[in-house]
């Protein structure tokens, strides 16, 4: 049994496995909370890549409001991963979304850390009872972490143990999220795909459909969501949303009214086949849409949007 020895709250030290998008995000975030960082990635360039992220979203960071003690000094690069484990209080892998190398590289974490530091994996879609069948130390300790990207701003997080995690980890990792800043979300039971990627994957599929069929353009769609439904899902779900929708009645009204002829058309559910031919449609509708904006301006466009979202949704 895993004898965590610090309260979620009282964590002042990360560890980073894995210093990718996910991984540079999640550094970030942690050092806005003023807690110290130790990362590790195997790549030649990594540290370069991750002291480079952190210095140009810091000025984001500043404009949401800095943690006492937040400093990019604080954080440490070690190229050996035994010793990046040392003395983990709690560790954050974000490697590459292979389940082999997941399940190896968490093996190593597990072998290497204390015992009494918990491990949460940002994986995307894998089950973390698939994640912990090689860890042979102390798997109870391990737990799902799925962020959405940037990790940094983007508030949720969803947590889910496997069949060989405490339940108690779970619940411990949850009030440390809450601690630093997250929204976490506790799933009861591990789903593939977790919840909100499997309604953002629902809403994907659709749109690439209308455009492999040329239905709708790539800003039609965009616009639709962005000026539509999007400014709803802000603040109130697609549940409450249609909730709403069926007046003084609400759901129930709703679903007793609702003809299934009415939306028999409407909606695909296995994704179109990718060719070269949707790629070229996907690739030349994302850059009419950027209209000459580069990757990193519409990632700065895209975070000082998040920021007001987020102040705005904070003072309601």
């Amino acid at each position: 049994m895993t004898k965590i020895n610090v309260n979620p709250s009282e964590v002042n030290r990360v560890t980073i496995v894995g210093t990718g998008v996910i991984g540079s995000g999640w550094t970030a975030h942690y050092l806005r909370q003023g807690l110290e960082v130790t990362a590790y990635d195997p790549a030649p360039d990594a540290e370069a890549r991750l002291r480079q992220t952190v210095a140009r979203v810091w000025p984001v960071l500043e404009e949401l409001g800095l943690k006492a003690g937040a400093n990019p000094e604080r954080l440490a690069f070690i190229s050996d991963l035994e010793t990046a484990l040392s003395d983990a209080q709690f560790v954050q892998e974000s490697i590459p979304e292979r389940l082999a190398l997941k399940q190896t590289v968490l093996a190593e974490i597990d072998a290497f850390s204390p015992a009494s530091a918990v491990i949460a994996s940002s994986t995307s879609g894998y089950a973390m009872s698939e994640l912990q069948k090689k860890c042979t130390h102390h798997p109870e300790r391990m737990v799902i972490a799925h962020p959405f990207n940037p990790p940094y701003l983007v508030p949720l997080v969803e947590v889910c143990g496997g069949e060989k995690t405490e339940p108690a980890v779970v619940d411990w990792a949850v009030d440390f999220y809450t601690a630093v800043g997250k929204k976490p979300l506790k799933m009861n039971k591990e789903l593939p795909g977790f919840i909100a990627n499997r309604l953002q994957e629902a809403l994907w599929r659709e749109a690439l459909h209308m455009v492999n069929e040329d239905m709708a353009t790539v800003e039609e769609i965009d616009a639709a969501v962005v000026w539509g439904p999007g400014l709803r899902w802000a603040f109130m779900g697609p549940c409450l949303t249609f909730h709403l929708a069926g007046g003084e009645g609400g759901m129930k009204h709703m679903l007793e009214h609702f003809n299934p002829e009415l939306f028999a058309n409407w909606t695909k559910l296995i994704s179109p086949p990718i060719t070269d031919e949707l790629i070229a449609k996907m690739v030349k509708g994302c850059e009419q849409e950027a209209n000459g904006q580069s990757i990193r301006e519409l990632e700065q466009q895209r975070d000082n949007y998040l920021i007001a979202v987020v102040k705005a949704l904070e003072e309601l």
